[in-house]
């Protein structure tokens, strides 16, 4: 399925195409496959006050009717799935296989988000604690924050943008979406499909910008939140120019998976080498530090060299392709550059390490000095090293030295060393028997330290979205 010759962008929730100034790449031939239309700072200004105008007429929508808007989009992206899937692949360079996943859980997010749509309750609160609140009853409402400013990233284009915009539909706050400049077609598919619904006039905007062209959506007094997800370095600069805006983050981890003694060793290194090399490690909780108890270290390492060398690289469009290429060949470039430095400073390479353009191998390691970028940084591609421990809070001491805090994984069946990872891990969620790369879109996903603020997760985004509005009515003792 080929991709048209050029894209609009959304504007106050109409197509425009003003110019066709940003070529998408196909990233794994590098070569020019459509161009969009880009955004300057007179559009992001008509789309913020298009939202800011649209904000009362959002409000006043019915929950039936949000739902509805929800549930045509998940019709749709269920008709266009193929689409999504082909777009995917070519302005991401992400394995067809794991495209049509995504596309799947795009789906999920709007059919989630249309069942929480009708749920945004408050909650009714007694307010005679003492003799003088006598007579005086509470209750309490959710309402939308109003505009939002949407910020997201090249690694999932779909789904991560469905997690900021499903949760906005769903409680009634109009927004401007940046999506990444790279990778824009998931969020313009969506536009298009947003702009079949009844959606007020100016609820939404798809504005593809260049980073540097984009001050507004964060700056701009007329949005109330800011969600942003992408790099640390980034996402805590745009904190620090939000204003007086709601900020919400979700940002970059060195995510550690722990084996232990009494894991299925072939069950954990099945699921270690997807989380450590699905869609070429581009995943904020990828799989990057890998501890093995001593007992099963020699064995898990065994196993685990052997399924990562088997891995099938290539093609993204090719049905059996599990590794494709980074996003461009500068990330490619930058994630060779920290192996080699770690490899340098002391490192045993296990296997990969090869590059070709923005190809790199799965690399595996062990003994990476702690002092490495490899080991403190968020690599963002497939390249992950092992490290050997003996003593269980030895672990999680090593999962907690880091100033990332996204999601761990523990391998092991024992009922107490569950509960001890998630009472002492300092980290957003505690995955048991499988890998910190495992997410529903369901559940609360967000981490600490330098991972963000805030959750995603439908009804968590929708939290965020919202204020609380106080009722307090009393009644004159006569009426009591």
């Amino acid at each position: 399925m080929a991709l048209r010759e050029t894209y609009p962008l959304y504007l106050a929730g109409k197509a425009h195409a003003p110019n066709a100034d940003l070529v998408v790449t196909d990233k794994f031939t590098g070569v020019a496959a459509t161009r969009v239309a880009m955004a300057d700072a007179a559009t992001i200004d008509a789309g913020i006050a298009a939202a800011a105008a649209a904000a009362p007429a959002m409000a006043a929508m019915a929950s039936y009717e949000r739902q509805a808007v929800l549930a045509h989009c998940v019709t749709r992206f269920t008709e266009r799935a193929d689409e999504l899937a082909q777009a995917l692949c070519i302005e991401a360079g992400k394995p067809i296989r794991d495209a049509r996943g995504e596309v799947t859980r795009l789906i999920d997010t709007f059919r989630i988000a249309a069942e929480e749509s009708v749920r945004m309750t408050g909650e009714v609160q007694p307010l005679d604690i003492s003799a003088r609140a006598r007579g005086y009853q509470g209750m309490w409402k959710r309402v939308p924050i109003g505009p939002c400013s949407f910020i997201s990233p090249f690694n999932f284009p779909l789904n991560l943008a469905a997690h900021k915009i499903a949760p906005a539909i769903a409680v009634g706050c109009p927004f401007v979406m940046k999506p990444a400049s790279r990778t824009p077609l998931g969020a313009i598919i969506i536009g298009e499909v947003l702009a079949e619904t009844a959606l007020p006039s100016g609820a939404f905007s798809i504005l593809p910008a260049h980073r540097e062209g984009a001050d507004l959506f964060t700056t701009d007094p007329r949005l109330k939140l800011l969600s942003f997800t992408g790099s640390p370095d980034v996402g805590w600069d745009l904190k620090a120019r939000a204003g007086k805006k709601k900020v919400v983050l979700e940002l970059g981890g060195n995510a550690a998976v722990v084996i232990m003694p009494d894991a299925d060793l072939d069950d954990a290194a099945d699921r270690t080498v997807f989380g450590a090399f699905y869609q070429s490690g581009q995943s904020c909780i990828g799989v990057q530090r890998i501890l093995v108890h001593d007992a099963v270290y020699d064995a898990f390492a065994k196993k685990l060299l052997n399924r990562t060398r088997a891995l099938i690289a290539g093609n993204p469009a090719d049905e059996a392709t599990f590794i494709g290429p980074m996003i461009d060949v500068k990330e490619a470039a930058r994630l060779d550059g920290w192996i080699r430095e770690a490899v340098d400073a002391g490192a045993t390479l296990l296997c990969g390490g090869g590059r070709d353009g923005a190809m790199l191998d799965a690399t595996l390691l062990e003994n990476v000095p702690p002092h490495c970028r490899l080991n403190t940084e968020e690599a963002f591609g497939p390249a992950a090293f092992l490290i050997r421990f003996s003593d269980f809070a030895q672990a999680l001491h090593i999962v907690n030295d880091s100033k990332f805090g996204l999601q761990a994984g523990i391998f092991t069946r024992d009922l107490f060393q569950m509960l001890k990872a998630w009472d002492h891990l300092d980290v957003g969620g505690v995955v048991i028997n499988d890998v910190p790369s495992y997410r529903v879109d369901n559940m609360p996903y967000g981490g600490v330290k330098d991972s963000g603020l805030g959750r995603e997760g439908v009804r968590f985004a929708m939290e965020d979205m919202t204020e609380i509005r106080n009722l307090v009515i009393r009644r004159r003792p006569q009426d009591m």
